[in-house]
């Protein structure tokens, strides 16, 4: 067995870990199935890589982030590591060849999301690798407690059949306990060992205010707080607005969102990696997997649903451990939105029926076909087609997404990608008895190395330029290469994608378990009164709110957000605090005093102190002062 040192040393250039990680990769090595719980930033990753590069044999990777698994594809193979990732969209001999290498040709890690693992196709392979350890990323998408429920992975522990001895690691950057349980009981981790990091970032102060002007707040936090920074908003319109009203301001910005083409949104990202532009206005399509460390604050002008997502949002920020902000912006209509969203997020079973039917006809896939098939997916044109409201739509596909019929995946960005189909020897009697091929074959063999082994990525506009010609006419040459069988072309292709687990079912055979949808509607109401609890209540440390969500016990105020900043400015210890406070509290609820009475009332106290009390109760809204100077009960939001 290789050493993890010289390992994380040789490819990352680290030359220790970060804390837990070196914990978790023993006990991986040791066999065990291991349950890692780690913020986001926490380096979960190199959890999985160090461990399987250490030992021959393949690790089996399952995520349902296609973005990710391609990052993370890429960055390994920059490091001369052999890694693929098999993702919908690609052609069924491009998964061919990609499995058929991972059982021959020394590859080390294999990206699959679950639903991948049903087919059988995939199945007949798996049986045949030299597996060493099975890494399952965002566990928490097993558990139906859970804010990002998949059904697909509640099949993997049947991985478990064909190597019962490969020990299984689970990876989350956020779960609550009932979550943590799930994931050991539905992945059937035997002996399990947990390694969970605090959720606590001590670098991050996390601020709520509530307005009716969040553009100007935004503002004075992007004016206060130098460096670069993210703004989520909930839709696509809203960041473009949001860049435009930053830019007009004197702040260097740009949007982001799914619906960008790949090469607007690698342009976008790359400007702001590199500090060309310092605020990027996006919508949750960004920043998973992008490891950027000097982001100084993550401001949300839109409530996320849960403190899950928020949380791994929020902590996008201050990963060089350097004093950072969270910040959330709302007004009232973002807790109305938010609490309307536990009906909108649940249509009825009859709309989504509906919505099943006109998504089998916009497809044109014939009753009982498409099983395992991946569609290009519009879900803009698909509504606009049958005249459905975009948003209900999607609830309703999230819906049959939830019953296991579909799977929806966001744009991802598959390059053209080639391989050369017949062996040297017939491809230069190719080239000899075809002149007008000649010249781009030669251009490819020098370009790109593989093109025989494996689907390589290339680049037209790379070959036209080596070729003086358009990018439009080596896409024809290709097409005619693809067409007589010499190479087998695959376009480039930028869009989402949907699968269809089982095949159509005719209408009679559409089966909602409604039981089950109701639970997770009352689940998801738990988890947005969180989120609600959260941004209300002024009454608490915010990271101790968090910390408590996921279940860390004996908390501690952190001293950094903004209700430990107004209650530091009392200069009490907690107990003064509170006891004063319950004392004035009590005596205005019985009389009717001003803040004289009441410091008159405390003579034998120091008067500041009481003063700096008052105060407190005052920012904290529990006391409120009359137009006549009385003090009486405040709001208790």
């Amino acid at each position: 067995m290789a050493d993890i040192h010289q390992i994380l040393k040789e490819h990352w250039g680290y030359s220790q870990f970060r804390p837990l990680q070196e914990e978790i990769v023993t006990s991986v090595l040791n066999g065990n199935d291991t349950l890692a719980l780690l913020p986001t930033g926490g380096g979960k990753s190199v959890c999985y890589q160090v461990p399987a590069l250490a030992r021959p044999g393949i690790c089996l990777v399952i995520s349902p982030l296609i973005a990710l698994m391609r990052d993370q594809e890429q960055e390994l193979r920059s490091k001369n590591i052999r890694a693929v990732a098999i993702v919908s969209g690609m052609k069924f001999k491009e998964v061919e060849l990609a499995l058929e290498n991972c059982i021959h040709g020394d590859y080390k890690f294999l990206y699959v999301s679950p639903e991948r693992l049903e087919s059988q196709h995939f199945q007949d392979y798996f049986v045949q690798m030299n597996m060493n350890l099975i890494a399952v990323d965002e566990a928490h998408c097993i558990s139906q407690w859970g804010y990002d429920f998949r059904p697909p992975y509640l099949r993997i522990a049947k991985l478990r059949e064909v190597f019962p001895k490969v020990p299984i690691l689970a990876l989350t950057a956020s779960a609550t306990d009932e979550v943590r349980k799930d994931i050991c009981e539905k992945l059937e981790l035997k002996n399990v060992t947990i390694f969970a990091k605090s959720f606590a970032r001590q670098n991050i102060s996390y601020v709520v205010r509530h307005t009716d002007n969040k553009n100007q707040l935004m503002l004075d936090v992007l004016k206060n707080v130098p460096g670069t920074n993210i703004v989520y908003v909930r839709n696509r319109r809203k960041t473009q607005e949001i860049a435009a009203f930053l830019n007009s301001k004197g702040i260097r910005s740009d949007y982001y969102h799914a619906g960008l083409d790949q090469k607007s949104r690698q342009e976008k990202q790359n400007a702001w990696m590199n500090d060309n532009i310092r605020t990027i206005v996006a919508t949750n399509a960004f920043g998973m997997g992008i490891n950027k460390p000097n982001v100084r604050s993550v401001i949300h002008l839109d409530l996320p649903d849960d403190l899950e997502s928020y949380y791994q949002e929020a902590g996008r920020a201050g990963r060089d451990e350097k004093p950072s902000y969270a910040v959330v912006l709302y007004a009232d209509s973002d807790l109305s939105n938010l609490k309307q969203k536990i009906t909108s997020n649940f249509p009825e079973e009859k709309e989504v029926k509906l919505t099943y039917k006109a998504l089998g006809n916009y497809l044109q896939i014939p009753s009982g076909s498409g099983e395992g098939q991946s569609y290009e997916f519009d879900v803009i044109d698909f509504s606009t087609k049958y005249s459905f409201d975009p948003l209900r739509a999607y609830n309703c596909l999230k819906i049959l997404e939830m019953e296991d019929l579909i799977t929806v995946s966001d744009s991802v960005f598959l390059p053209a990608r080639l391989k050369i189909i017949p062996n040297t020897t017939n491809l230069y009697e190719f080239q000899v008895a075809h002149k007008n091929f000649d010249a781009i074959i030669k251009v490819l063999l020098r370009s790109y190395a593989g093109l025989f082994e494996f689907y390589a990525k290339i680049n037209e506009k790379d070959i036209a330029a080596k070729l003086n010609i358009s990018t439009e006419t080596v896409k024809q040459v290709l097409h005619q290469l693809h067409q007589l069988e010499i190479v087998s072309y695959l376009p480039a292709t930028d869009k989402p994608q949907l699968t269809l687990n089982v095949g159509r079912l005719q209408d009679e055979y559409v089966r909602i378990n409604y039981d089950s949808i109701q639970g997770r509607r009352k689940r998801f109401e738990i988890r947005a009164n969180a989120m609600l609890n959260y941004v209300s209540n002024a009454h608490e440390c915010r990271s101790m709110m968090i910390l408590t969500y996921f279940g860390e016990k004996n908390t501690q105020r952190c001293g950094t957000c903004d209700f430990c900043r107004d209650r530091n400015k009392t200069g009490l210890n907690d107990l003064e605090l509170k006891q004063l406070s319950d004392i004035i509290l009590l005596k205005v609820s019985n009389s009717k005093l001003s803040i004289e009475e009441i410091v008159d009332f405390f003579k034998n106290y120091n008067k500041e102190k009481v003063i700096a009390v008052i105060r407190w109760l005052l920012d904290q809204e529990d006391l409120r002062e009359n137009a006549q100077g009385i003090l009486e009960s405040g709001s208790t939001k």
